[in-house]
């Protein structure tokens, strides 16, 4: 059963996320898996257990606490955010699988215009060099799947110098834009969401990325 794409466009991140919970918490084993493509305007989000710390100076950007794990990130207009919503009991697979086939989907996009992208063991998302592309974190509610991965395209990085991303101080960001990748969110969002699809595989069988992409 091949997950519906939808994309979103952009849009403000809490009324998001709490239609990823209520998607998740009224599916039943026949509703179909869906995947949204969209950007979210300027945000910091903290996971359930992230160290405030690593906030260092949010000045007048909104801060949310969320149900995902991980530390703090940054998404803004200019990015790529993917959330999968998937019935992960149904197709058969774990959360590590589900991660790997997002972080490939992004190692597929970049590897289109030359550049060579790829993961660290036990850093999850997808990095050029020593600077982060693109960062994952999910949450599995019931059996199904909600957040995801936000991929930097074409968008303002400044705001990341506000926080220790990922919980990572000094870590370098970078966007497909300046790599000379493709620098249309829309665009990407349609070639990624083919890619993505082609990872997860029409029998939801998911592909393993390469084989440096190593476990969190």
């Amino acid at each position: 059963m091949t997950p519906q794409l939808r994309w979103l466009g952009r849009v403000a991140y809490e009324p998001t996320w709490r239609a990823m919970q209520q998607f998740t918490d009224a599916r039943t084993a026949d509703t179909l898996d869906e995947i949204w493509l969209l950007e979210h305007e300027p945000v910091f989000t903290l996971g359930m257990n992230a160290d405030r710390s690593h906030l260092l100076d949010p000045g007048d950007i909104p801060v949310v606490q969320i149900d995902r794990g991980g530390q703090v990130t940054y998404h803004g207009p200019g990015q790529l955010v993917v959330y999968p919503l998937i019935d992960v009991r149904r197709a058969g697979f774990g959360v590590r699988d589900l991660v790997n086939a997002l972080e490939g989907a992004v190692i597929d996009l970049a590897a289109q215009s030359g550049i060579r992208a790829q993961c660290r063991k036990g850093a999850p998302g997808v990095y050029v060099n020593d600077a982060k592309l693109a960062s994952v974190g999910l949450r599995i509610r019931r059996g199904g799947s909600y957040h995801g991965l936000a991929l930097n395209v074409n968008m303002d990085l400044a705001p990341f110098a506000r926080i220790n991303p990922c919980g990572y101080a000094g870590l370098a960001m970078t966007q497909l834009a300046v790599l000379g990748g493709v620098s249309d969110v829309r665009k990407a969002a349609d070639v990624l969401g083919a890619l993505l699809l082609a990872r997860l595989g029409a029998d939801q069988q998911l592909r393993s990325p390469a084989a440096h992409c190593g476990t969190a």
